[in-house]
């Protein structure tokens, strides 16, 4: 390690954490990055499994904006000046993980990122001004505020009576060859699943796939950590009658028999709760992953959530109970779990960019960026539609970041660009200002309702714009801690807002609310 205190600590050297050690760089803030692997971005040496990733990379995109580009790479850290991207290391849609390692290498080296290699911390503990963090050759570091960007390294097992007969995702074979004609269940129906059993569809006997619960579509919900077309192929093998099958059910116990295979007891969701026991060769868990809080001793251990497999954070990401202690990247998704994008790199990039804003606010006396405008529905209807037709934040992090144009006593306002809907919401509308917050967000949709016979609205009938279900701009208005006015801009098929059945009732509404505002003001 290096010097033996810094104000900040990044605990891991993945995407997320040499996001963020780019601002502390750029900001010249004293930090220090650990990564236990000998390179950034240790984990996608292992996963995913098959070397190939659902992050998509559209490299032709028909503009040369760089900004609406990153809409469609999912991959690209960011920088000021959009510098180093991921398109110039793969021209795959869907690229291999050793390319991404190659970028997060040459990102690191580029913006000269603080990083101390092959550190692993075995050990963190609380102290009385911060945290004390100790390696597996018992060197120690301190820090005022411990960041961690760990991910979600440790696998999630399922309290099921005879589950370490299972193989693991993390361990099994990925040569097809090895399950040449056998029976093999496969417990979980997320994307490592649906991975897993792709990968061996021409060699299986049978596969089956268990969870109690239905399958939730990516294409259908709108939360890519669901299940994604690209690994969806072994649905069509079930539906016409190809011998695999998809089962909604609850594991109920795994019993290695006499012969070596497994016996596994099913209880099915359907079927009137029908019990059922089927035998395998082979049985794979594949439930996902979660936050491994073992370094962490009793002093500064983290409170956990949802289902133990994440730290529990407030709107600021910082542990509920270890104050100083923040939590980036995949770890990020606990404030929207499966909701939007935080759990991935096209959408933490955007949550760390404004965490470096809220630390310089909090720590270092530094405004979150603003510009000022005067309160005129024509300045402020272009800035808004600026915004919704050039931002990759709010394109992204959908309904969970935002901008917020809070009005000032002068008559003047401050418009403030990507902040988390809680945070803003703490520290403006929960403190009575009058703020207008904008937001991308998607319609609601019946849960049955099939996203592709979808009866949409006449692109002219701006009556009934908040009923869009496609991506479009929500503006609502604040005061004294209360909605007191919502607008939404009719969903438009290219997702550029600029035509007179998008402008026009914008800046009518603005209009309206503005005069409201001046008038009260004026009677106050």
């Amino acid at each position: 390690m290096r010097a033996t205190h810094h104000e900040y600590i990044i605990l891991g050297g993945g995407p997320s954490g040499i996001q963020l050690g780019y601002y502390l760089q750029r900001d010249g803030r004293d930090y220090l990055i650990l990564e236990a692997g000998d390179r950034p971005g240790t984990f996608f040496r292992t996963y995913p499994r098959h070397g190939k990733l659902i992050s998509i990379n559209k490299v032709h995109t028909g503009t040369d904006d760089p900004e609406l580009r990153l809409r469609h790479d999912w991959n690209s850290l960011l920088t000021d000046d959009y510098s180093l991207l991921f398109r110039d290391y793969s021209q795959e849609f869907f690229p291999s993980s050793d390319s991404l390692l190659r970028y997060l290498s040459d990102y690191v080296n580029q913006f000269n990122i603080q990083i101390c290699f092959n550190t692993r911390v075995t050990r963190v503990e609380r102290t009385a001004d911060g945290f004390r963090l100790t390696d597996d050759a018992g060197q120690q570091v301190t820090c005022d505020r411990l960041v961690v960007a760990t991910g979600v390294s440790q696998p999630y097992i399922p309290e099921i009576p005879g589950i370490e007969l299972c193989e693991q995702y993390d361990s099994v074979s990925v040569d097809p060859n090895d399950f040449v004609n056998q029976r093999v269940l496969i417990v979980g129906k997320g994307n490592s699943a649906f991975e897993t059993a792709d990968n061996l569809i021409a060699t299986a006997a049978i596969i089956h796939l268990v969870s109690p619960y239905p399958i939730d579509f990516a294409w259908k919900t709108h939360y890519v950590g669901d299940l994604r077309a690209v690994n969806n192929n072994i649905l069509d093998t079930y539906q016409l009658k190809s011998q695999n099958a998809i089962l909604d059910a609850e594991t109920m116990q795994i019993c290695r028999q006499a012969d070596g295979r497994l016996a596994v007891t099913f209880r099915y969701k359907h079927a009137e709760g029908e019990v059922e026991q089927l035998v395998y060769d082979r049985v794979i868990c594949c439930t996902g992953f979660r936050f491994d809080c073992s370094i962490f001793d009793d002093s500064s251990r983290p409170e956990l959530t949802i289902f133990d497999r994440f730290p529990n954070l407030t709107c600021e990401w910082e542990s509920t109970n270890q104050p100083g202690m923040y939590f980036i990247g995949t770890l990020m998704q606990m404030r929207d779990y499966k909701k939007t994008t935080s759990g991935f790199i096209h959408g933490f990039r955007y949550n760390v960019q404004a965490f470096s804003n809220l630390l310089s606010q909090k720590y270092h006396d530094v405004d979150w960026p603003y510009v000022t405008l005067p309160l005129e529905a024509t300045r402020l209807c272009e800035h808004f539609l600026s915004r919704v037709n050039g931002s990759s934040a709010l394109w992204q992090q959908q309904s969970f970041l935002g901008d917020v144009c809070v009005v000032q006593p002068d008559g003047s306002v401050r418009y403030y660009e990507g902040m988390p809907i809680a945070y803003l919401q703490k520290h403006f509308v929960d403190e009575d200002k009058r703020c207008f917050v904008l937001t991308l967000e998607f319609g609601t949709m019946a849960h049955d309702e099939d996203p592709f016979k979808v009866n949409r609205i006449r692109r002219d009938n701006v009556a009934k714009a908040a009923a869009s279900t496609f991506l479009h701009p929500a503006i609502r208005e604040y005061e004294f801690g209360a909605k007191v006015s919502e607008h939404h801009i009719i969903e438009d098929l290219d997702a550029v807002w600029q035509e007179e059945e998008h402008v026009v009732p914008l800046n009518h509404y603005l209009e309206q609310r503005i005069r409201s505002t001046e008038n009260r003001v004026a009677w106050e």
